[in-house]
C-alpha cells in the first residue's frame, strides 16, 4: 500500500484547507484510513478516521470543524478543515492501520507528511 498526501499550506485563522490522501496498491482489504498530526516536539495524535463502512471518528478539538470523507472510485480520503486555528498548525499524515488479508497481516502504512500552517 502506498499513500500520497497533499493539500497542506499556509492559511489565516478562520480559513479552510482540504487535505487529500491517495492510496494505491493492495487496498481492497483496508479497514480504515486516518489522519494524524504532529506538532513540533510532540507525539503524533489521531485527528480523524473513516472506516470501510464509512463510520467516522474525530478528535474532540476538531469536531464540528473537520470532516473526513472518501471517494472510493478515486481511492482517496479527504480531510476538510474549516475554521482553522493556529493550534491546528502541524504536519499532517495519512495512515492505514494494520489489516488482515489472505492469511497475512499488512501495515501499518504512513503517507509523507504535509505541513499545515495557520497564522493568527
Amino acid at each position: 500500500v502506498q499513500l500520497q498526501a497533499f493539500g497542506g499550506g499556509l492559511v489565516q485563522a478562520g480559513g479552510s484547507l482540504r487535505l487529500s490522501c491517495a492510496a494505491s496498491g493492495n487496498i481492497r482489504s483496508i479497514n480504515a484510513v486516518g489522519w494524524h498530526r504532529q506538532h513540533p516536539g510532540k507525539q503524533r495524535e489521531l485527528v480523524a478516521t473513516i472506516t470501510s463502512q464509512g463510520v467516522t471518528h474525530y478528535l474532540d478539538s476538531v469536531k464540528d470543524r473537520f470532516t473526513i470523507s472518501r471517494d472510493i472510485a478515486k481511492n482517496t480520503v479527504y480531510l476538510q478543515m474549516n475554521s482553522l486555528k493556529p493550534e491546528d498548525t502541524a504536519v499532517y499524515f495519512c495512515h492505514v492501520p494494520v489489516f488482515y488479508y489472505s492469511g497475512s497481516y499488512y501495515g501499518p502504512y504512513w503517507g509523507q507528511g504535509t505541513q499545515v500552517t495557520v497564522s493568527s
